[in-house]
């Protein structure tokens, strides 16, 4: 029987770090999320928590670094927090028609190859596509979008201000998302060619 290596830390120990226990928190957010947006629909308190997890995904990356706390498990939780955050999103704006299914579907679209690809490439042995700047940044510009749609929602001269930027942001940040996701299709090709 072979023992792990020092420089990995069981999975219990990755989990009580300090930027893995905000990427938790963030998945645990999720589901109380959705139920803000399509129950009670107290979008105040919705809005608050998608500002929450914004922050801590900032926030869990940086503290990572400087605590020197990067783990195999925080690069899995950070992604996967992200993903359910803005899949999460997305189907509440759908139900709540605060954005249209042209929207939504290029966005799901994407996610759905992407994790083709990542089950393709694990079944032969590799590692899922390498997090590219893109990426970080498509997410990064749609947690914002996100927040301002939110506020686009009424009448009050609050909305009609958010709504250019609230737009720019989802324009901006769904093209990133789905060019950011053409690349990782083309990085699991290679990937795949070259075995």
């Amino acid at each position: 029987m072979t023992t792990a290596p020092e420089t990995e830390p069981s999975l219990l120990r990755q989990a009580l770090t300090v930027p893995n226990l905000l990427s938790l928190a963030r998945l645990a957010g999720v589901p109380v999320f959705l139920w803000l947006l399509l129950g009670p629909k107290e979008d105040g308190w919705a809005l608050a928590l998608l500002i929450f997890s914004a922050l801590t995904d900032w926030l869990d990356g940086k503290l990572a670094r400087w605590l020197d706390q990067m783990s195999r498990l925080g690069q899995l939780l950070d992604p996967a927090a992200d993903r359910l955050y803005i899949l999460a999103t997305l189907v509440a704006f759908l139900l709540r028609d605060i954005i249209p299914w042209w929207v939504v579907a290029p966005l799901v679209v994407r996610e759905l190859v992407l994790g083709v690809c990542v089950l393709v490439l694990r079944r032969r042995g590799f590692s899922p596509p390498e997090v590219t700047y893109i990426g970080k940044g498509a997410t990064f510009v749609l947690m914002y979008a996100f927040p301002f749609l939110l506020v686009t929602q009424g009448g009050s001269t609050l909305a009609a201000i958010a709504r250019p930027i609230a737009y720019a942001f989802m324009i901006w940040g769904g093209v990133l998302y789905v060019w950011s996701g053409v690349l990782y299709v083309v990085q699991a090709v290679r990937a795949l060619r070259t075995a």
